[in-house]
């Protein structure tokens, strides 16, 4: 079998690209985190972010894992990974990875053709972001961005990356005003593509 041949002897066919999206909550001034949690409760955006990333898998930060309640780790329906610079550490039900490009490809190996779903945090999300990973050499290029915006302003110390120019809204929910949560704090949901 020469080079940019398959066994059968044909063309070679490149493996498909690894579509990774980044998920997230907001509140005003991109507000993410106070002291390793999120400042408020959507019941409506928890129940979002489980329909987006069932059957996937979800990647994200040390800290985020332990942000999570234990109760709900790991997420079920989902493949956990863990990015962590902690070679011995573990959790039940998790996989760890010692890079974001590692954690990735187990999470699309262990998925394979499902969107692998980056949810945080702010190091992780700065990671997948930076310039562009597919640039980088990393083999995987964020496509898709899913964002809960909460329509309140909260004290924190953790926040959402920037979206710049080359995203575009392909979506909003709802398409204008707000939804109001049961809670009180109104809502909305936008989905992001590559301009």
């Amino acid at each position: 079998m020469s080079a940019g041949t398959d066994a059968a002897g044909g063309a070679a066919v490149a493996p498909a690209p690894i579509r990774v999206g980044l998920i997230w909550a907001e509140a005003r001034g991109g507000v993410i985190g106070l002291n390793g949690v999120m400042p408020w409760h959507v019941p409506e955006d928890l129940a979002h972010f489980k329909a987006v990333t069932l059957g996937g898998a979800v990647v994200m930060g040390r800290k985020t894992w332990d942000s999570i309640p234990e109760r709900f780790r790991p997420f079920s329906g989902r493949e956990n990974i863990v990015v962590t610079r902690q070679a011995d550490w573990s959790a039940d039900g998790a996989h760890t990875a010692g890079s974001l490009a590692d954690g990735v490809a187990i999470a699309a190996a262990l998925t394979p053709g499902e969107r692998v779903w980056v949810i945080g945090g702010a190091e992780i999300f700065a990671l997948a972001l930076a310039g562009s990973a597919e640039r980088a050499g990393t083999g995987f290029g964020v496509d898709r961005l899913e964002v809960t915006e909460i329509d309140a302003g909260f004290d924190g110390d953790t926040h959402a990356p920037a979206i710049d120019s080359g995203w575009a809204v392909q979506a909003i929910d709802p398409e204008s005003g707000w939804h109001t949560s049961r809670t009180g704090l109104d809502y909305r949901f936008l989905s992001y593509a590559r301009a």
